[in-house]
């Protein structure tokens, strides 16, 4: 897209979750800490909560799947990922999760509180 003020080419914004699905995970050290595997988005507000991540496993076997704030991931267009000062150990030692993690408030809160970053919802 041109702006028209300026007449340069501004970078796109936006993006589908089709493509973010499967995006590497750099860690602070710039290794490769994990991939997404799919993202919670919010219904009412419309904001990306989670990036649901895999770690480990080996083709897709043994990996786990772990939850992390949107907002602790930061897209670095030279990596073609993301960037993050968290790493593994960090991801492993969040809250644990029940089956209604999605639903439970004060679990949503422990875990940003747990990584540092501001709640979505505010």
């Amino acid at each position: 897209m041109t702006d028209t003020m300026t007449g340069t080419t501004a970078p796109a914004s936006l993006v589908s979750s089709e493509n973010v699905n499967g995006t590497a995970v750099f860690g602070a050290d710039g290794a490769e800490i994990g991939r997404i595997d799919h993202l919670m988005i919010d219904k009412k507000s419309g904001k990306v909560a989670y990036a649901v991540m895999g770690f480990g496993g080996f083709l897709g076997m043994g990996e786990e799947h772990y939850p992390v704030p949107w907002n602790a991931l930061n897209y670095d267009p030279d990596r073609d990922g993301f960037m993050t000062n968290i790493d593994e150990q960090t991801v492993k030692g969040a809250p644990a999760r029940t089956d209604s993690w999605h639903r439970d408030q004060d679990w949503q809160k422990r875990t940003f509180d747990h990584y540092g970053v501001p709640y979505y919802w505010l």
